[in-house]
């Protein structure tokens, strides 16, 4: 592997980085994040149960959609 090969791999790896920290700073800002029908929440005495099972489900269908769009457009 050249230098120039890794230099390339290792911006990538720090644009990704920076996006999912911006993403996580205005996570709360986003509405339907966290709070959507599928959600799950249990709460007893002192303790919290949170399972974002419909949340995750819209992630992971929007990820795969942008990454195949930008693994579409590499070609």
């Amino acid at each position: 592997m050249e230098l120039s090969q890794l230099g390339r791999g290792l911006v990538l790896i720090g644009a990704a980085v920076l996006f999912f920290g911006v993403l996580l700073v205005v996570a709360d800002r986003v509405p339907f994040i966290g709070r959507l029908p599928g959600d799950i929440t249990l709460r007893g005495d002192g303790w919290t149960l949170y399972a974002p099972l419909a949340t995750s489900i819209v992630l992971s269908v929007l990820l795969t959609a942008v990454l195949s769009l930008m693994a579409w457009l590499r070609r």
